[in-house]
């Protein structure tokens, strides 16, 4: 099995920063890509942004220029730095990760999610 824990979601003023945290663990072989996504009320959920194994990033346009993705391939971790937020980026952020459980064994995993509320 495999477990999924986000953290740093919280209140913030537009214009502020937060920084999200990921953590992957459990019978892990070797983790392929890993993302976050967000779903907003009444909205489906979208991705936000995602990093390959390598390195590779890709974003959401609606986030390019103000969100960062890194991982710590050796933690088994993602992060997400969320800077000049809006009120349009409150959600709850979800962590979704590509796990190898053994060379012939893959699955997606998400967590339970971290809320992020833009406001004054």
């Amino acid at each position: 099995q495999v477990q999924v824990v986000e953290s740093g979601g919280g209140l913030v003023q537009p214009g502020g920063s937060l920084r999200l945290s990921c953590s992957a663990s459990g019978s892990i072989f070797s983790i392929n890509v890993m993302a976050w996504y967000r779903q907003a009320p009444g909205k489906e959920r979208e991705l936000v942004a995602r990093i390959t194994s390598d390195g590779s990033t890709t974003y959401a346009d609606s986030v390019k220029g103000r969100f960062l993705i890194s991982r710590d391939n050796a933690k088994n971790m993602v992060f997400l730095q969320l800077n000049n937020l809006k009120p349009v980026d409150t959600a709850v952020y979800y962590c979704n990760t590509g796990v190898y459980l053994a060379p012939n064994r893959y699955s997606v995993y998400w967590g339970q999610g971290t809320r992020v509320t833009v406001s004054s």
